[in-house]
């Protein structure tokens, strides 16, 4: 995934640990939980927590984690990543909060019904966890397959996601 070398950044603590934000000054670029798996090397981005695209970030998360929020208003660049890649996060953005798809439903919906592993690949590296809700995805018999941020975190975001 390549970044703007403008990118700057800041750390949120959530009910689900500590993530990290990255924005440019026209959008969110990255939202990760702390040891996630795929996070880029950020320490090299300044820190600038008044940033007011992170701050809408933030406190959009905060809502959400708080049960007060379901979508996200918030301006988003995933170019990035490949064509490959948007493709699969763009289709992530289409699941509704409180419903799951397979990666066989969204290779169908991007036109490449092959391609169930590359996107599960493209889902695993999504850069605005949470946001871009990758954690709706499950495997093909509705199995908790992997989540980059941790599956107990999965389990929590459709926890809190689901309608009870």
């Amino acid at each position: 995934m390549k970044f703007s070398p403008h990118t700057v950044r800041t750390s949120l603590t959530t009910p689900l640990g500590p993530m990290t934000l990255a924005a440019t000054d026209t959008a969110l670029v990255g939202a990760w939980f702390d040891g996630q798996q795929h996070q880029p090397a950020f320490d090299a981005w300044p820190v600038q927590a008044k940033h007011p695209l992170l701050r809408a970030a933030g406190q959009q998360l905060m809502e959400y984690f708080a049960g007060q929020r379901r979508h996200f208003d918030l301006s988003l660049d995933l170019s990035g990543g490949t064509a490959f890649q948007q493709a699969v996060w763009a289709q992530l953005q289409t699941i509704a909060p409180g419903s799951t798809v397979s990666y066989g439903h969204i290779s169908q919906q991007i036109q490449n019904p092959a391609a169930v592993r590359a996107v599960g690949a493209a889902v695993g590296r999504n850069p605005l966890s949470v946001i871009v809700p990758c954690h709706r995805v499950l495997g093909a018999n509705g199995a908790l397959t992997g989540y980059a941020g941790g599956l107990d975190r999965k389990i929590a975001l459709l926890q809190l996601e689901s309608p009870v």
